[in-house]
Protein backbone atom coordinates (compact mmCIF):
# COMPACT_ATOMS: atom_id res chain seq x y z
CA UNK A 1 0.00 0.00 0.00
CA UNK A 2 1.41 3.47 -0.84
CA UNK A 3 1.89 6.32 2.01
CA UNK A 4 -1.12 8.14 0.44
CA UNK A 5 -3.23 5.24 0.79
CA UNK A 6 -2.32 4.27 3.95
CA UNK A 7 -3.16 8.16 5.13
CA UNK A 8 -6.18 8.33 3.75
CA UNK A 9 -7.27 4.93 6.12
CA UNK A 10 -6.45 7.30 8.45
CA UNK A 11 -8.51 9.91 7.66
CA UNK A 12 -11.20 7.58 7.33
CA UNK A 13 -10.48 5.95 10.69
CA UNK A 14 -10.38 9.95 12.55
CA UNK A 15 -13.48 11.40 10.47
CA UNK A 16 -16.04 10.76 12.99
CA UNK A 17 -13.66 11.68 15.98
CA UNK A 18 -14.95 14.76 17.97
CA UNK A 19 -13.26 18.00 17.15
CA UNK A 20 -10.96 16.06 14.00
CA UNK A 21 -11.04 18.07 11.38
CA UNK A 22 -9.93 15.65 7.92
CA UNK A 23 -8.34 17.04 4.42
CA UNK A 24 -11.33 17.85 1.95
CA UNK A 25 -13.23 19.48 4.09
CA UNK A 26 -15.00 22.50 2.78
CA UNK A 27 -13.27 25.86 3.81
CA UNK A 28 -9.69 23.89 4.37
CA UNK A 29 -6.78 25.48 1.64
CA UNK A 30 -3.12 26.62 2.24
CA UNK A 31 -0.76 25.05 5.29
CA UNK A 32 -2.07 22.48 7.05
CA UNK A 33 -5.06 21.49 4.43
CA UNK A 34 -3.95 17.94 3.66
CA UNK A 35 -3.38 17.51 7.79
CA UNK A 36 -5.42 15.68 10.08
CA UNK A 37 -6.42 18.37 12.69
CA UNK A 38 -7.93 18.23 15.89
CA UNK A 39 -9.12 21.55 17.97
CA UNK A 40 -7.30 23.60 14.98
CA UNK A 41 -3.80 21.90 15.44
CA UNK A 42 -2.14 19.12 13.26
CA UNK A 43 -1.50 16.02 14.94
CA UNK A 44 -0.58 13.58 11.67
CA UNK A 45 0.18 14.60 7.75
CA UNK A 46 1.82 12.95 5.08
CA UNK A 47 5.72 14.68 3.72
CA UNK A 48 8.31 13.69 1.74
CA UNK A 49 5.88 9.86 1.47
CA UNK A 50 6.49 9.53 5.45
CA UNK A 51 3.35 9.62 7.80
CA UNK A 52 4.46 12.50 10.39
CA UNK A 53 2.64 12.55 13.90
CA UNK A 54 3.42 14.95 16.76
CA UNK A 55 3.82 14.09 19.57
CA UNK A 56 5.50 15.22 23.52
CA UNK A 57 9.43 15.37 22.97
CA UNK A 58 10.59 12.49 25.43
CA UNK A 59 8.15 10.07 23.02
CA UNK A 60 9.84 11.69 20.04
CA UNK A 61 13.47 10.89 21.28
CA UNK A 62 12.58 7.18 22.39
CA UNK A 63 11.07 6.41 19.03
CA UNK A 64 13.83 7.71 17.19
CA UNK A 65 16.26 5.71 19.82
CA UNK A 66 14.27 2.29 18.86
CA UNK A 67 14.46 3.21 15.28
CA UNK A 68 10.43 3.36 14.75
CA UNK A 69 11.16 7.30 13.88
CA UNK A 70 13.49 9.44 12.53
CA UNK A 71 13.70 13.80 13.33
CA UNK A 72 11.15 15.77 11.50
CA UNK A 73 13.07 18.78 9.57
CA UNK A 74 10.21 21.31 8.19
CA UNK A 75 12.82 22.44 5.64
CA UNK A 76 14.23 24.82 8.08
CA UNK A 77 17.51 22.97 8.77
CA UNK A 78 16.65 21.74 12.28
CA UNK A 79 14.57 19.01 14.04
CA UNK A 80 11.42 19.98 15.25
CA UNK A 81 11.65 18.41 18.53
CA UNK A 82 8.03 17.82 19.30
CA UNK A 83 7.66 15.93 15.66
CA UNK A 84 8.64 12.35 14.09
CA UNK A 85 8.91 11.16 10.97
CA UNK A 86 7.62 7.49 11.27
CA UNK A 87 9.89 5.33 9.42
CA UNK A 88 7.92 2.03 10.17
CA UNK A 89 5.46 1.18 7.16
CA UNK A 90 2.94 -1.53 8.81
CA UNK A 91 -0.52 -0.12 8.85
CA UNK A 92 -1.10 -1.04 12.59
CA UNK A 93 2.07 1.51 13.64
CA UNK A 94 0.67 4.35 11.94
CA UNK A 95 -2.70 3.66 13.27
CA UNK A 96 -1.47 3.30 17.03
CA UNK A 97 1.11 6.56 16.35
CA UNK A 98 -1.52 8.37 14.63
CA UNK A 99 -3.69 7.79 18.06
CA UNK A 100 -1.13 8.91 20.21
CA UNK A 101 -0.82 12.22 18.59
CA UNK A 102 -4.40 12.93 18.79
CA UNK A 103 -4.51 12.33 22.20
CA UNK A 104 -1.65 14.54 22.78
CA UNK A 105 -2.70 17.17 20.51
CA UNK A 106 -5.81 17.19 22.03
CA UNK A 107 -4.98 17.28 25.76
CA UNK A 108 -2.49 20.08 25.09
CA UNK A 109 -5.04 22.01 23.59
CA UNK A 110 -7.38 21.29 26.31
CA UNK A 111 -5.12 21.99 29.30
CA UNK A 112 -4.30 25.39 27.34
CA UNK A 113 -7.75 26.76 27.57
CA UNK A 114 -8.29 26.10 31.07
Amino acid sequence: MLPEERFNALVDEFRASPGVAVPGEPGRRGFGSSALKVNGSIFAMIAGGRLVVKLPRDRVTALIGSGAGAPFDAGKGSAMKEWLTVTTDDEGSWLALAREALNFVGSAHRSSRG
